[in-house]
């Protein structure tokens, strides 16, 4: 069994228009949500160990046949043998060659010099870019999946944009955010020099130029550096309210004004019971690490 008895197993954070929620999953109750409006209270315990949620494809779930335990650390919530089952047939992993679905290739912005190629299947409908918190984005190209594959390749080569960037680098950049103009004139200019490179698949259909913002779905507003990241750890506690929602980032505001980061990514695999009314936060918070000097860079 992946979650303890009777538990409910938190099964990660889930974006969709209506806004980002929490998923779980019960062994014998099936699965439910928990949307993350902010100023939500939030108040919520550990159980006694974080387990593998195994493999969901096809809008089925298939446990991990070993119930594999997890380190609280990790940002992956399944094993190893779950992960390859799971990439075996993914679109990511380049193991899907025949999707007949469109594909859009999109170009996202999470900071001054971190702009991003990707592609995405066009019936998701830009949620891959809420889930990856990009805070604003445009669209290149719209065509079959390897027609986009192609595209992201030769953006790659010829303007060196890249299709990852470390996560920590995105999470930092939002704390300084450039307004929506700037934001917008630098994926123009690199929409303007994309659009114009000769090895783009005829098969690609062009986009015009719209950027979209995440400010509001995001609640950039709301947010600043955080005091603190919060590490999970069995029989601990976690209570507050949801400050902003960014890709797999919560940001919690405690009863004494801190502004904690959960990696929503960790909570996943945890059997999470609530709280006592109260209670108070009693995870460990790991302190903000310091600034560099500039010198260093």
């Amino acid at each position: 069994m992946s979650s303890e008895r009777g538990d409910w197993q938190c099964t990660g954070l889930r974006w969709d228009h209506s806004g980002p929620a929490l998923s779980w999953r019960h062994p014998t109750r099936g699965e439910r949500s928990s949307p993350l409006p902010p100023d939500r209270p939030l108040a919520f315990a550990f159980g006694k160990r974080r387990s593998c949620v195994g493999v969901r494809r096809g809008g089925r779930h298939t446990p991990c046949p070993e119930g594999t335990t997890l380190l609280p650390s990790a940002v992956s919530a399944q094993c190893p043998p779950c992960a390859r089952l799971d990439r075996s047939h993914s679109v990511a992993a380049d193991t899907i060659a025949d999707d007949p679905r469109p594909y859009d290739v999109y170009l996202a912005w999470f900071g001054p010099d971190l702009i991003k190629v990707g592609i995405t299947a066009t019936e998701r409908e830009g949620v891959r870019l809420l889930e990856q918190a990009a805070l604003s984005y445009a669209l290149l190209g719209r065509g079959p999946l390897m027609s986009a594959r192609r595209a992201e390749a030769v953006l790659g080569a010829a303007l060196a944009v890249p299709d990852r960037f470390p996560y920590a680098s995105k999470r930092s950049a939002r704390h300084a955010l450039p307004a929506q103009p700037l934001r917008a004139a630098q994926l123009a200019d690199l929409h303007e020099r994309a659009r114009g490179l000769s090895g783009l698949p005829e098969s690609l259909s062009i986009m015009d130029f719209r950027p979209v913002h995440h400010d509001a779905a995001f609640h950039l507003g709301r947010l600043r550096p955080p005091d603190g990241t919060v590490e999970p750890a069995a029989g601990r506690t976690l209570a507050g309210a949801v400050a902003a929602v960014a890709g797999p980032d919560l940001y919690i505001t405690t009863a004494d004004g801190r502004l904690l980061l959960t990696d929503a990514r960790q909570l996943a695999g945890w059997p999470l019971g609530a709280a006592p009314s109260g209670a108070a936060t009693t995870v460990t918070v790991r302190a903000p690490a310091p600034s560099a000097p500039d010198a260093l860079f």
